[in-house]
């Protein structure tokens, strides 16, 4: 197992990053990753912690943006990618549930415990 991204805040209240791979040595590792990411927060991240995870990757993703240095191309390549993906996980899940491969549920009902 390694650590994609692991945010701690420490004793004296200083936010610390850790990671266990190198981007800038494998940086096609980062198409990978996001698809397995969003695949992962599609059908695994029912823990109960949902809500607390998906705002503190909000709130990385705004503090992140609030340094860019040019905000809106930032978000519009944001914007971009996240409707090419989002339009190729659509694709995904109604092929899965047409070959009685995947079930969808809506966003207030949670799955029986042996289903993701």
């Amino acid at each position: 197992m390694k650590t994609l991204l692991e945010v701690v805040e420490q004793n004296d209240g200083m936010i610390a990053f850790r990671t266990g791979i190198d981007l800038a040595k494998q940086p096609e590792l980062i198409p990978e990753l996001t698809i397995r990411i969003a695949f992962c927060m599609m059908t695994r991240l029912w823990g109960g912690n949902e809500t607390t995870v998906l705002a503190l990757i909000r709130s990385l993703a705004l503090a992140d943006l609030s340094l860019s240095t040019n905000r809106k191309e930032m978000i519009k390549l944001m914007d971009d990618n996240s409707a090419s993906l989002a339009d190729a996980v659509r694709k995904t899940v109604k092929a899965m549930e047409r070959s009685g491969n995947g079930k969808t549920y809506p966003s207030f009902i949670t799955p029986p415990k042996n289903m993701s």
